[in-house]
């Protein structure tokens, strides 16, 4: 083989060699991109997530602050109809903040957590009907002192225990904070 076409061969290799090496460069960096993408949805997802739980743990707590507060008043001698039914309201104001958080739980998953807090919102449904069944039967009967209802709230207060931490286990897990 003459020089001039060992020159060219190599110079053919020389610039096949480069060009592949220029490939997997690229197509390193374009995984590595990739991965890094990946990474931060992750990130961003588990963000979302924890927003969400704890928006729902929180508006759950608030549902349950506020019936607590018109069941006090309903077994206190000497409250009025007028202080019943401000704390009532206070209390189905706070329904519309845990519905929300319930149904941002939904979106952002994964669907342990939104069916863990499906039940969840169930419970504190059966809650509240049990207070406003209460608070109905108080204005009536113009006293809070009604045993079945009291009976009926303190039941339901007792229903939402189990669910409420079956939701705060399944946040856990989605999120990792269990190790």
């Amino acid at each position: 083989m003459d020089s001039g076409i060992a020159a060219v061969v190599g110079a053919a290799i020389g610039v096949f060699g480069g060009a592949a090496g220029g490939w997997l460069t690229v197509v390193g960096q374009s995984r590595q991109q990739e991965r890094q993408q990946r990474i931060d949805q992750q990130r961003h997802l588990e963000e979302v997530r924890r927003e969400a739980y704890t928006a729902c743990i929180s508006a759950s707590k608030q549902v349950s602050a506020r019936w607590w507060r018109v069941a006090a008043q309903l077994r206190t001698a000497g409250s009025t109809p007028d202080q019943w039914e401000a704390a009532a309201s206070e209390a189905h104001a706070a329904w519309a903040p845990f519905s929300t958080a319930v149904a941002g739980v939904t979106v952002v998953g994964p669907r342990s957590v939104a069916e863990a807090a499906e039940v969840l919102r169930r419970a504190l449904y059966e809650l509240d009907q049990a207070a406003v069944a209460w608070h109905g039967a108080a204005r009536e009967a113009g006293h809070g002192n009604l045993t079945d209802f009291d009976d009926r709230y303190m039941a339901a207060v007792t229903g939402k225990r189990e669910p409420g931490q079956a939701f705060q286990q399944a946040a856990r897990e989605t999120l990792n904070t269990e190790r």
